[in-house]
């Protein structure tokens, strides 16, 4: 049965954008991706912002099929887990699944933390606003601003 899911990717670490673009050209199922958006680091230690954008799949993985799609990404940007919430070269993390909760010590469905982070609501809501709370404030362009690629031109 195919159902809408949708993934977050991150990256504050190396070429953030060629990162996600890789990811996301190797996720599976994919039928939309949001802006990227740029975003302060939330929590840990000073780092640099983040680059954040979310996928959205129809697709008839289960929840632990996406985790080990996130973590494949992940590892092949050469992802170290050192520091909780510490800077990153691809983070991907599985947030929703229409009709599916899980609750295990590695994977919780919806993710926990989805709807209190901007770098997740701001891009979700261009996909998915059904999803959006509707006590969702749009944060300040301090703390999430649209991405503009550098100039190519010299």
């Amino acid at each position: 049965m195919t159902r809408r899911a949708f993934l977050g990717l991150g990256s504050n670490l190396g070429d953030r954008h060629a990162h996600i673009d890789y990811a996301v050209g190797r996720i599976p199922d994919v039928v939309r991706v949001s802006s990227y958006w740029e975003t302060a680091p939330v929590g840990g230690p000073e780092q640099g912002a983040f680059l954040n954008c979310v996928v959205q799949l129809a697709t008839d993985r289960t929840a632990r099929q996406l985790l080990a799609v996130c973590r494949e990404r992940e590892e092949y940007a050469e992802r170290l887990r050192v520091e909780r919430w510490g800077p990153r070269s691809l983070d991907v993390d599985v947030l929703w699944i229409d009709n599916e909760t899980v609750d295990q010590h590695d994977l919780v469905v919806p993710h926990p933390r989805m709807f209190d982070r901007a770098f997740v609501l701001v891009p979700l809501a261009e996909l998915a606003p059904d999803l959006i709370p509707d006590s969702f404030v749009v944060p300040p362009l301090s703390e999430v601003w649209p991405y503009v690629p550098p100039s190519s031109e010299q």
